[in-house]
Formats: C-alpha cells, structure tokens, sequence
C-alpha cells in the first residue's frame, strides 16, 4: 500500500506544522512565543456558547440537511443582505466545515485537469494545494509590496487563459492585512467582465476586521454584473473566535451549491449540529462586540508594525484588515547570524528567530512570495511587545 497520487500533489500546511512546533517546544519548558496561528485569542461571546449549550440541552444532536440546517441558512441569507447588500435564497446558500471546506468542495466539484486557478501572491497557503488536489494548475499572479498587496488589473489580465476556471480575491488578506476599496474591486471586475468564463471565489472571512474606517466590499456586490458567477465565501471563525466550531458557509448559483453538497454527502455530511445552532445565534445576535475587539486588534497592529519598521533592513506595510503583518527583510538577506550562519531564505530567517529569539513566525515561502514571514497578532498586548523586542535584538545581532 502506498499513498495515492493526490496525496503526493499537496503539502502539510505550514501555519498548522508552525503552531506543533510551538507546542512541542513549550512542552519541553523553553520560553517561545508563537505567532504563527491565525486564530483570535478572544473567547467565544458568551451569548453564542449559550446557544450550543442550549442546543445540547434540547437535544439538537442528530443529523442535519447535508449543507446546513434551513434556520443557518436563513440567518445567512439574512447576513448577505444585511451587510453586502447581496440577494440570495436558501438554496443558493451552503454550509460547512470551516472556510478551507468550502474551499475544497468548490475546487474539488469544479475543477479538473488542465484547468487553470489564477492565485494573488502572496496567498493563503491551502489555495495552491487544494487546486493541485483536484487535479488543476495554481497560477501565481504577483501582488507584491510595490503594489500594496493587492492584484492589480494588469496582472488579473495577464493571467487570464481560455483554460481560467476560478480566480480567488482575498480581503483583507491572510497573510497579508490587505483589503480592496470597491473602487479596486471595480477595476478588477472590469477585467472579468471581459472574461466570462472565468469564476470568482470571493473569500471574505476576515469582512469584519478592518481598521482606520476601511470600507469592506465584497466583488459580487461592488460589481453586480458578476453576482452570477461569483460564490461569496465567509465563516464564524474569526470574527466570532469561532475557530474550534468548525463553520463556513458561502452563497452562490444554485448549481455550484447543489454540486458541492453532493460532494459533502460522501464526505463529511453535515457540519455539527451544535456548532450551527451556535452559528444562528452568532450571525442573529448582538455585533457590537466587533467594533470593540476591533480596537483591540488595530492597537495591536500598530504596536507591531511600529516595532518592525525601527528595524534596519526591514519593511512592515500597515494592513487594512485581518490580524496579520507581513515584513519584508529584503535588505538582510546575505547576512551572518553572530553563530555564523548565512541569511539567504525566509526559512533561514525563520530558524534563527525560533532558535536564537525563541519566536516563531511563519516563512514568506510559504504564502508564495519572499523574502518575508508573516506574523499573527492575534495575542496579547505584553505577548507582542516581548516578541518584537527579541525580533528587534536578533535582527540587530546579524551582521
């Protein structure tokens, strides 16, 4: 017996093989920081545990509909209209487990050999991998610092083929922070328009963290014309700090929803019963507690990006959204450690910051764009300050 060849087509996520090592390594005693998980360290709002607990209690612990109960996917319904303007009806309307699922049922139920994906780079790390999965071919389009992180229209053309089955817009970005103003999502739509074959996978699970009054649109609702071919993907995890939940959902064609629940009967069935109980109540409750975590988060990033940006030879833009920073350090790369080891790879860099600062941060390589490494902000205020104080005094060290 030997593993199968789809298998062989993908890697273990970085971020996920980052946060074991973190674990390991605080279990054997020694003193790191992790900043390497996407996960908010916010507890879950008390009125949506209420909600599952409630669930339990009343016995809501059977099978669902395959993709959902009907009451979440009315509650989504209602979350597309109330906060993107968007029209959809139950039946346009999926759930599942976690975002990266509605990622892998979409790919998975549309794509086949020779189909094209085009990705932004730097990107989330499983989009490559479930496209590869499913037997299509990732194409890189560059967004890079010179453009802020975001897909230019020039780059979305050039990356367009007749065999372009998807392309995938992220915002704000994991990993970079990165968010589109409808004004950019136009731009791009103005590309697709010219393209009808091609689909948009409009992954907007980080809607609700965004800073300094940025305004969050989703594509199909920035641009109408491509609402037919566009599936617009959310979740519970981040906003929520709904994580360990497990949901995602997403709103689209009816066909493209009907062909991915076929896909999820012979998979996972249906996401957790208790879990969407506590999604309603999450989507249908009080939102107030997002402007104030908000704040949080955004006095975070700036303590962050300020310590990164008074390091010499690296450059922390300042994101719009999401809870990650991504520094380049361009201008360290060919330096010596003070135990004599060469910077040359993000993987280097990375090392020296576990081994020598006992922080763990994740490489550039592995979102597809160097030299840089992404760290998660996602931890307390103290937590970051020590963090970047030992990123600052090894990146001072190297020579």
């Amino acid at each position: 017996m030997t593993p199968s060849a789809a298998l062989g087509r993908i890697n273990p996520s970085p971020t996920l093989a980052i946060t074991s090592r973190v674990l390991e390594l605080k279990r054997a005693g020694i003193d790191v920081i992790g900043l390497g998980a996407g996960e908010p360290d916010f507890d879950t709002p008390d009125f949506i545990k209420d909600a599952g607990i409630a669930a339990i209690l009343e016995g809501k612990t059977k099978y669902t509909n395959v993709d959902g109960t009907m009451e979440l996917k009315e509650a989504i319904v209602a979350k597309f209209a109330r906060d993107n303007s968007l029209t959809y009806t139950t039946d346009q309307v999926t759930v599942n487990v976690g975002g990266k699922h509605t990622l892998f049922n979409a790919i998975v139920a549309t794509v086949d050999k020779g189909d094209e994906v085009v990705i932004p780079a730097p990107y989330w790390v499983s989009y490559p991998d479930v496209v590869q999965f499913a037997g299509g071919t990732p194409v890189f389009a560059a967004a890079g610092p010179e453009q802020a992180y975001k897909l230019s229209p020039e780059a979305l053309e050039a990356a367009i083929t007749p065999r372009t089955k998807w392309v995938i817009l992220n915002s704000p970005s994991n990993p970079t922070g990165a968010g589109y103003t409808i004004g950019q999502l136009r731009a791009l739509g103005a590309v697709l328009a010219r393209h009808p074959h091609v689909w948009i996978f409009a992954d907007d699970m980080y809607e609700h963290i965004v800073y300094d009054g940025f305004q969050f649109a989703t594509i199909a609702e920035a641009c109408p014309e491509l609402y037919d071919r566009t599936l617009t993907v959310n979740g519970c995890s981040k906003a929520y700090a709904m994580t360990g939940w497990r949901i995602g959902y997403a709103g689209g064609a009816a066909w493209l929803i009907k062909a991915m629940a076929k896909l999820q009967s012979q998979s996972t069935s249906n996401p957790c019963s208790i879990a969407q109980a506590a999604a309603v109540a999450a989507l249908n409750g009080p939102q107030d507690f997002l402007a104030e975590r908000n704040t949080v988060f955004q006095g975070r990033r700036d303590l962050v990006v300020s310590m990164l940006n008074q390091i010499n030879g690296m450059h922390c833009p300042r994101p719009e959204g999401a809870f990650y920073v991504y520094p380049s350090f361009a201008e360290l790369i060919g330096t010596s450690t003070p135990g004599g080891r060469r910077i040359d790879t993000d993987e280097d860099m990375v090392g020296y910051l576990l081994d020598d600062a006992r922080v763990a941060v994740v490489q550039g390589a592995a979102f597809g764009m160097s030299p840089a490494f992404r760290i998660s902000y996602a931890t307390s205020d103290a937590l970051l300050q020590e963090a970047c104080e030992r990123i600052q005094t090894a990146c001072a060290a190297l020579r």
